[in-house]
């Protein structure tokens, strides 16, 4: 007898994503985090990419749109010391929402709560094991040692995830020798801002916005609303705790030694201090054991962990649904750790890239920025570069083949006409319930689907521009299956019989 179906370490934004999708899939969960109150050691500054539409479908990105201090901000993106810039394009392939790591923190927990989920702050994981029916974890809480049994372990506890460690998955990858210090602050008096954005700083002379790149390392700028943003990237090995704030003293010295003279600050409206690391565990799942987040992997730039993190929770919950119901097929839950670890090395992948084009010195490294720079102008790279960054580009790896080319992607958000109104994609994807979504009033395939109706939802209805006759869409907004526009009837039935059973197990007995 298990205490709870899935224990879930650490109380980060995977962690607590992870918490509100398990409640959607009718799970009981028990959110363990050590830190007794929310961190106010300032972490990420915003969400972006495919998160924002699947907090969408999941219905809760107004609430986050509410918290942000600039909804609506420009589309133009760091990369590897220079910029993707989407302002131009009518519809970019990437935006983002500034918001606080702890907002968002706020306003997973709010989330999780009112779904139901248990989350104790203030309780530490110091042991576990596990057998082939359960994983038992000791917890040190403010009342004293206890114990609790579940199905399953998730460890969304970090870089240096005790989980991971005590599950013995090796986490093989690199840390660069550099600090990178983040400010926003008040523009100094002697500071004169320019009309074009740039500044001229006494005995510095003008600096322009954007990256300047010394011998001693890069500094970079920006002025909104009379704020100055701005970062230094200094090789340096110093290991710092995560837990130690930047001050504003050594934020202006790390100014100092990269601009070569002291650069005026006011006053520090936000400070903070980080490394890069690239890391991958090896296996996101050992038995009743599982890795989300920054305990599965570190990306060596800005912008894109918490959003990889989010998005493993997704991937996971529906997962441990299905097999703590009893419904899951055989090998279910082996797909999270394929599917994640795939999506996971093309995050590696784009920010190995701006290693290669941020931390270069010599005439090759300068010839390699100039190059991207210039295929970057060209919309169709630019739009590649938005998507990969976004992390839009997956497409998961189906079983199988012969699919459909929408097969494994993200499903399209499309305009629904049915005998109830207009709705969307998006609207259907609120309780996180698989749809079987009839295009064509195919009533063969709806017949099929029947067989699955206790697990999946059937819809019909009509859009334009279709992409297919029919799609099956996961809870976590993957197409699991699409038949082809004008497909045979027993070609598409075969199949669809297939792929329902292959994600969502037997059908229901008559």
């Amino acid at each position: 007898m298990t205490d709870i179906d899935v224990i879930i370490v650490g109380a980060g934004p995977s962690g607590l994503m992870l918490a509100g999708e398990l409640r959607l899939a009718g799970v009981r969960s028990l959110v363990l985090e050590r830190q007794s109150q929310p961190r106010d050691t300032p972490k990420a500054s915003g969400i972006g990419g495919r998160i924002l539409d699947l907090l969408r479908y999941r219905g809760i990105l107004d609430r986050f749109e509410a918290a942000s201090s600039d909804p609506n901000v420009a589309p133009r993106f760091p990369f590897g010391n220079m910029h993707l810039d989407f302002t131009h394009l009518a519809d970019p392939p990437l935006r983002a929402l500034p918001l606080p790591q702890l907002e968002i923190e706020r306003l997973l927990d709010d989330r999780a709560r009112e779904l139901g989920a248990d989350i104790r702050r203030g309780h530490e994981v110091v042991g576990m094991s596990q057998d082939d029916a359960a994983v038992t974890a000791d917890v040190r809480g403010p009342d004293g040692p206890y114990r609790v049994t579940a199905r399953y372990l998730v460890g969304c506890d970090g870089g240096r995830s005790r989980v991971r460690d005590m599950a013995e998955i090796a986490f093989p990858g690199t840390t660069y020798p550099e600090v990178n210090r983040l400010g926003q602050v008040t523009v100094a008096d002697s500071v004169t801002v320019l009309g074009n954005g740039d500044i001229e700083v006494p005995g510095l002379g003008r600096i322009r916005a954007g990256f300047t790149r010394t011998d001693r390392g890069v500094f970079a700028f920006a002025i909104t609303s009379g704020i100055l943003s701005l970062q230094t990237t200094e090789d340096e090995s110093t290991e710092y705790d995560d837990d130690e704030p930047l001050t504003l003293t050594e934020l202006a010295e790390s100014a100092r030694r990269v601009l070569g003279a002291d650069l005026p600050m006011g006053e520090p409206i936000r400070l903070s201090r980080y490394t890069f690391k690239d890391r991958q565990a090896e296996r996101y799942r050992d038995r009743r054991v599982m890795l989300a987040g920054d305990a599965a992997h570190l990306l060596p730039a800005t912008g894109t962990a918490l959003n990889v993190g989010m998005l493993d929770a997704v991937n996971l919950a529906w997962k441990l649904g299905a097999d703590i119901h009893g419904w899951a097929p055989t090998g279910l839950l082996d797909t999270y750790h394929h599917e994640r670890h795939f999506a996971g090395a093309r995050a590696l992948l784009q920010t190995r890239a701006q290693v290669a084009l941020r931390r270069g010195h010599d005439r090759a490294a300068e010839a390699l920025r100039q190059v991207f720079q210039e295929l970057i102008m060209d919309e169709p790279a630019l739009r590649r570069m938005g998507a990969l960054v976004a992390h839009a580009d997956i497409r998961y790896p189906m079983p199988g083949s012969d699919h459909h080319a929408l097969a494994g992607t993200f499903a399209p958000d499309l305009t629904l006409h049915t005998d109830q109104g207009v709705t969307s994609v998006a609207e259907l994807m609120h309780t996180a319930r698989p749809i079987l979504l009839d295009l064509t009033d195919r009533p063969d395939l709806r017949e099929i689907g029947r067989d699955w109706q206790h697990r999946i939802d059937i819809r019909t209805a009509k859009t334009d521009n279709r992409p297919a006759d029919a799609l099956l869409i996961r809870p976590d907004a993957h197409i699991a299956w699409a038949a082809t526009i004008d497909e045979p009837t027993d070609t598409a039935a075969l199949a669809l019989r297939e792929a329902l059973s292959g994600w969502f197990g037997a059908p229901d007995q008559p």
